[in-house]
C-alpha cells in the first residue's frame, strides 16, 4: 500500500516536471549533469512530505518520548533504538544531553547512536524504486543498537541513574539550549515551525543531494571505462565498511545524505552503507565533544561506536546481505 501510494506520487512528479525535464534536457548539457539535475528536483516533493509528517511526530510526541525514555532505566535501550529510527534530526542531540546530565547510561546513548537514522529514511522513501532498503535498514539498525545497548551496559555494569531534579529538569533556565540541524531548537518547538522547518530542511538536503549527485555521476561517467580502477574497489570491497564507518562519525547531514545516494548508485554494497549509517549519529557527536568534560569517556563512545558499525557492517559484506 505504501509503495503503490509512492508510485503514485512519483508519476504525479513525473507529470509536474515533465515541462522541466525538457527545459533542462534542451540545454543541451551532458547527460550526468542533466540526470543529476532532473533527479534532484523530481525528490523535492517527496522529500518535503516525509519531512512534514516527522516534523509533526516531533512537535506533538517528542516531549513524550523523551520523558519516557528518562523514566524507562531498564527498557532505555529497547525504548531509545525504537525512538531513534523516526528520522528526527534533534534526537540524537537530546541523547547526548541526556547522557551528560546522567539521565541515560553510555549503552543507551550507543544504542540511540547506532538506530539513528537522520536523512537516510527520507530519502529511500521519496525514491520509490529504492524503497526496498528502507525495513532491512531498518530492522538491522534497531536490532543491532537493541542488542549492543544491553550488552554494553552488562560488561561496563553501567546501570546508574540519577534522579531528575529541578537542577536538571527540561525547565532548567539556565541550560544552554540545543539546537539542531537546522539551528532550530530541538527543546522548544513553535508551531510556526511545522512548515517552515521542513522546508527548510528540504531545501538544505536538496543542495546536497544536487551537489553529492552531481558528484556522483561525474564520477561515474567519467571512470565507468577504467577496469583498473573497477579491479582496485573490487580488491579492496571487504574492506569497505570500515572506510564508511569512519566517515560516518562526520557529524553532519552530507554525510548521510553521500551514504545513501553511493548506495543507491550502486557505488558501495550494503553492508558498507549500513556500517556508515550504524557510525553516523549526526550532531549529538558533536554535543558530547563539546559538552562532555571527560574527554576520554567521550573517545571511549565514539571508540565503540565505530568498533560496533565496522563488525556488523564486515559481517554483512562477508554474508552477502
Amino acid at each position: 500500500m505504501l509503495i503503490d501510494f509512492l508510485n503514485g506520487l512519483n508519476e504525479f512528479n513525473e507529470h509536474i516536471f515533465e515541462g522541466f525535464d525538457g527545459f533542462i534536457e534542451g540545454l543541451g548539457m551532458s547527460d550526468w549533469l542533466a540526470d543529476a539535475i532532473i533527479d534532484s528536483f523530481h525528490i523535492l516533493p517527496l522529500l518535503f512530505l516525509v519531512f512534514f509528517i516527522i516534523e509533526v511526530i516531533e512537535f506533538f510526541w517528542a516531549e513524550k518520548i523523551n520523558s519516557f525514555m528518562k523514566n524507562s532505566e531498564k527498557a532505555a535501550p529497547a525504548i531509545g533504538s525504537l525512538a531513534a529510527i523516526i528520522p528526527q534530526c534533534g534526537f540524537s542531540v537530546i541523547a547526548s544531553t541526556l547522557y551528560i546530565r546522567k539521565f541515560i547510561t553510555k549503552g543507551t546513548l550507543i544504542a540511540i547512536y547506532l538506530a539513528t537514522s537522520d536523512e537516510a529514511i527520507p530519502i529511500l522513501l521519496a525514491e520509490p524504486s529504492q524503497i526496498h532498503y528502507v525495513l532491512p535498514i531498518i530492522g538491522i539498525k534497531i536490532l543491532i543498537g537493541i542488542c549492543a545497548g544491553y550488552l554494553i551496559d552488562f560488561i561496563l555494569k553501567d546501570n546508574k541513574y540519577i534522579s531528575i531534579t529541578p537542577k536538571h529538569s527540561d525547565n532548567c533556565q539556565h541550560c544552554e539550549e540545543d539546537e539542531g540541524c537546522c539551528h532550530h531548537s530541538v527543546s522548544r518547538r513553535r508551531k510556526r515551525e511545522l512548515i517552515y522547518h521542513p522546508l527548510k530542511h528540504t531545501l538544505n538536503i536538496f543542495a546536497f543531494i544536487l551537489v553529492i549527485t552531481i558528484c556522483l555521476n561525474f564520477m561515474i561517467d567519467s571512470y565507468s571505462n577504467h577496469i583498473a580502477l573497477h579491479s582496485i574497489f573490487a580488491k579492496f570491497k571487504i574492506f569497505a565498511p570500515v572506510f564508511t564507518s569512519i566517515f560516518g562519525l562526520i557529524p553532519n547531514c552530507a554525510t548521510s545524505i553521500a551514504l545513501t545516494m553511493l548506495l543507491i548508485k550502486g557505488s558501495i554494497s550494503f553492508g558498507a552503507a549500513v556500517a556508515g549509517l550504524l557510525s553516523n549519529a549526526g550532531l549529538g557527536i558533536l554535543v558530547l565533544f563539546r559538552h562532555n568534560e571527560n574527554i576520554k569517556d567521550t573517545g571511549f563512545i565514539i571508540t565503540i561506536l565505530l568498533a560496533v558499525s565496522i563488525v556488523s557492517g564486515m559481517i554483512l559484506q562477508i554474508a552477502g546481505v
